[in-house]
């Protein structure tokens, strides 16, 4: 994909659809009412929609080093990464916008942003594994750097060094 960013700042008029994208992918998420992602958009160094045909085809949340998120996955890359990291806590796309390439231009532009931090980090799930995450991270220059959870849910922190 080509041509003009996919994202774009979330404004109030976006909370509805966030929610909403964040619930139809609950399962690869974690769940989040209106007051919770209020919170973290107060933490996020970047919150956008991924836009497409001037329609909301999903969203994405990153945070900066520094804050007060409580994610156990965002508080091991602090503690590892100290400021030289973003953390890539949430990015969904739409079952109705996949195969567009609209993931691709939002990771081209999430890394160059992150570029002053010197990495991106995220994480996927890795039991029960998430294969087209895993692959598309992979593809993309991620490397596991650990795995956090429990034998029925674990996943794997991964980075980019940019």
């Amino acid at each position: 994909m080509t041509g003009p960013s996919p994202l774009r700042p979330i404004t109030e008029s976006d909370i509805s659809d966030v929610l909403r994208l964040n619930a139809d992918h609950v399962e690869l998420l974690s769940p989040m009412d209106e007051p919770r992602l209020r919170r973290l958009l107060q933490w996020t160094a970047s919150a956008d929609i991924i836009h497409c045909d001037g329609r909301t085809a999903g969203f994405v949340l990153v945070f900066g080093p520094g804050q007060d998120y409580d994610s156990p996955n965002y508080r091991w890359f602090s503690s590892t990464y100290g400021p030289s990291f973003a953390y890539l806590d949430r990015i969904v796309v739409d079952d109705a916008f996949r195969r567009r390439g609209l993931a691709t231009a939002a990771y081209d532009e999430l890394e160059s942003r992150a570029k002053p931090f010197g990495r991106l980090t995220l994480e996927v799930n890795v039991e029960p594994a998430n294969e087209p995450s895993l692959a598309f991270h992979r593809q993309r220059g991620y490397r596991e750097v650990t795995r956090l959870g429990n034998p029925e849910h674990r996943v794997g922190l991964m980075a980019k060094d940019l």
